[in-house]
């Protein structure tokens, strides 16, 4: 009777899930053998530190590889190629190149200071990447990508409250491997990729990794008196990761350099892009042309290094394994932030109204984060299994900030003067954490694990800044302040996985995270330091994970719900440009996640994944200064918009994406044509509602088509490649406290590109 029900709740599953397809299982025994050998790979994930098959973890885990991950990373894109590529996670930033913020299920952070603090961590190589330049490393030569949803504080380094990205590159071994991939498109953009690994004895192997994109500036400069042509969007970006791969007996040794440096622009920003009272782009924008003022002085230099150690001992039924890590960023950014030139009380202005001018830049000349990982796997036959450990993480972080030229009001004279101005941020951080998870299978179907986690965090901070001259009067404006929080905290999780037939899983899991307090002292253009603090998330989440079709398809599908305490907000500009940090008193967030995969046939691989986030705070005191120019839809009171009933910002309710592979054989090699859709619904940019400051809905497209064939001993690929093919362009993000200031995606991009692997 049991087998019986089991039946036919997969008969069900699969009807309501797969009618459009399910009448494939009716093909004859031939066919059924031949699409046998065109099966979907396992996807092999580490989202518990460990290899497994990602149908049977439970947790909700999407990965990106292969044919997926390079087209979407065509056209010399950088990290935020992945917005709206997996179920519920959104990139976004207003740096351009570097300083991504990512977002899952609607939880991330707006702020865009250098020292912000985010609850979706970034893990590389098995390293926390905690400074928000360190998440900006490109990507190449990458194995895979996964994205954690939900808590994952019980394995994995710090402040994940909201999920994880991780990224895992192509390791060194024995075999012979090398590629070699130069493409060239729009705006005379240029990229080359490449990589070759092999052994150097029977048990030492390499490999070498190596990147470089460039692209003249492009966009030409207009304001009266500045023009210029080629003045911006330019980038000429180089990276490279040098592994060495000791594999004895019974120890593995890992030593991973990787080193990164950008010489290029800021993103543009463009004065007045919103049309008031609306959310449309003003119809006067041209996409290669700017009207800034200090256009000549904007750029972006970023230099990043880093260096892991991964020890690992096997000792029969436990493995020892210590990852020691250490990472550095540096930074200058200088940017034109009002986007025009001139200003309401001087003798020109534009485009549009400017009520003052607004150049700064910052930096971060010292840096550097130490880490290190200690961790004991048993790796018993028996039914009991666990992994416990130690984390240490310590971080030094210096941040510059500058003012040029920046006209403030003198109430006395009650008029404008000129001053310039400088502050500094010094933060050190010392964080420790023990950690256990154990897994228990009860019988052949059901297996259950729990984990916790002990973090302990400590910040020291303190800042101060000077402005001069005060306008009128020729004195020195000084001020400093400074902050030490400190917390711990007890996370945990649990979670089953029932195995209903050897093709469907079942799972469950409960978790709670935790985010240690943040400070906010960015005081150049404020006066005071601001403590976010700790905040915790309890979660929970059912789905399903199935293979059906015989192996030809693939559906996982979950719901959640999440209550956050305290969430920590960044009030980003209003009436300065200035962040505050402030807590929630609640947040809850629930949906749904969809991933698909489907062999359609011998010729055609598709996959289809959707997501619906619903995010809502709660807090009847909490309100936030409003922008200078913009239509606040939100009740506002004492000049302070009320925030309690909104959805968090950067948090769509919906993203979609598909893919469909095409390949067909003919002689001598294999054509194929690769295409790809995306969406996200429409988005806040701040913590406030604006007419102006609601992003449009974001549809993109891209198709990549060529040839592949052998020759020799190497494998030869040509193609050409096109990126959001429809040129769908929309303001992604906003400048609120001067004009309203906006930001677009990357306009459609062309190229070709030609590939040669060899073996």
């Amino acid at each position: 009777m049991k087998a019986i029900k089991r039946s036919t709740l997969a008969v069900l599953v699969n009807a309501a899930l797969f009618s459009t397809v399910a009448s494939t299982s009716f093909i004859s025994h031939a066919e059924e053998q031949e699409a046998k050998s065109n099966q979907l790979e396992v996807i092999q994930v580490t989202a518990r530190k460990r290899v497994e098959n990602a149908q049977e973890v439970p947790v909700s885990v999407s990965a990106l590889q292969g044919d997926g991950l390079d087209a979407y990373s065509s056209a010399g894109m950088d990290i935020r190629f992945m917005n709206a590529k997996i179920p519920s996670l959104s990139v976004e930033s207003s740096f351009g190149r570097t300083f991504p913020r990512f977002y899952v299920r609607g939880l991330g952070n707006t702020d865009f200071d250098l020292n912000a603090s985010q609850p979706v961590s970034l893990v590389v190589d098995e390293i926390v990447q905690e400074n928000p330049i360190l998440k900006g490393f490109p990507v190449f030569d990458i194995e895979r990508i996964e994205v954690l949803r939900g808590p994952q504080g019980t394995l994995f380094g710090r402040n994940t409250p909201a999920g994880l990205v991780k990224f895992d590159s192509v390791k060194p071994s024995q075999e012979f491997d090398a590629y070699s991939a130069v493409s060239y498109g729009s705006k005379g953009s240029v990229d080359f990729e490449g990589a070759v690994g092999t052994g150097l004895t029977d048990k030492l192997s390499t490999r070498v990794s190596l990147l470089i994109q460039d692209r003249p500036d492009y966009i030409d400069v207009k304001a009266p008196g500045f023009e210029k042509e080629d003045s911006l969007g330019g980038y000429n970006e180089k990276a490279a990761r040098v592994q060495f791969l000791y594999e004895g007996d019974d120890f593995t040794g890992l030593l991973n350099y990787h080193k990164r440096d950008l010489d290029g622009r800021p993103i543009a920003f463009r004065a007045n892009l919103i049309e008031k009272g609306t959310n449309n782009i003003n119809p006067l924008y041209d996409n290669d042309v700017v009207y800034h003022d200090a256009a000549s002085r904007s750029t972006q230099q970023v230099n990043t290094q880093g260096l892991s150690l991964k020890l690992e001992w096997d000792l029969k039924e436990h493995t020892v394994t210590s990852i020691t890590g250490w990472e550095s960023a540096e930074i200058y950014s200088r940017a034109d932030v009002d986007g025009g030139y001139g200003a309401s009380f001087l003798p020109a202005m534009g485009p549009g109204f400017i009520p003052f001018a607004s150049e700064t830049a910052d930096a971060i000349p010292e840096h550097d984060q130490y880490t290190q990982e200690l961790r004991l796997s048993s790796n018993f036959s028996g039914d009991m299994n666990y992994q416990v450990g130690v984390f240490l993480y310590e971080e030094d972080l210096v941040i510059e900030s500058f003012s040029f030229d920046t006209f403030a009001w003198d109430a006395a004279a009650n008029n404008y003067g000129l001053q310039n101005g400088y502050a500094i941020q010094d933060q050190s951080t010392s964080a420790w954490a023990l950690f256990g998870s154990f897994d228990y299978t009860v019988s052949d179907e059901l297996k259950v694990t729990a984990g916790i986690r002990y973090s302990n965090d400590e910040k020291e901070f303190y800042a101060k800044r000077t402005k001069t001259p005060v306008p009128f009067t020729g004195a020195t404006d000084f001020k400093e302040g400074s902050a030490n929080p400190d917390d711990s905290h007890v996370s945990w999780d649990l979670s089953a996985t029932y195995k209903y037939t050897d093709d469907i899983n079942l799972f469950a899991r409960i978790a709670n995270g935790f985010r240690a307090p943040s400070v906010q002292g960015r005081i150049l253009f404020g006066d005071e330091v601001t403590v976010a603090k700790s905040e915790t998330t309890n979660s929970i989440e059912a789905g399903i994970k199935s293979d059906v079709l015989d192996g030809q398809g693939r559906v996982n599908a979950t719901v959640f719900y999440y209550q956050m305490n305290d969430q920590q907000l960044t009030a980003v500009g209003g009436d300065a440009n200035f962040n505050r940090l402030i807590n929630a008193d609640k947040t809850t967030g629930y949906g749904i996640e969809l991933d698909s995969e489907w062999v359609l046939t011998d010729e055609l691989n598709a996959t289809f994944n959707l997501s619906y986030n619903k995010t809502e705070l709660s807090d009847k005191d909490l309100a936030v200064q409003v922008c200078a120019q913009c239509t606040v839809t939100n009740k506002v009171e004492n000049g302070l918009a009320v925030l309690d009933g909104n959805s968090l910002p950067h948090a769509p309710e919906w993203i979609a994406n598909a893919t469909l592979r095409y390949t067909k054989e003919l002689e001598g090699g294999d054509f194929f044509v690769y295409s790809d859709v995306s969406y996200r619904s429409e988005i806040d940019f701040f913590l406030y509602e604006a007419v102006e400051f609601k992003g449009e809905a974001l549809f993109e497209a891209g198709v990549r088509a060529g040839y592949q064939w052998l020759a020799g001993d190497n494998e030869y690929e040509a193609s050409v490649f096109v990126r959001n093919l429809f040129d769908e362009q929309v303001v992604i993000g906003g400048v609120d406290f001067n004009n309203n200031t906006g930001m677009l995606n990357e306009e459609r991009y062309i190229g070709a590109e030609f590939k040669v692997r060899f073996f």
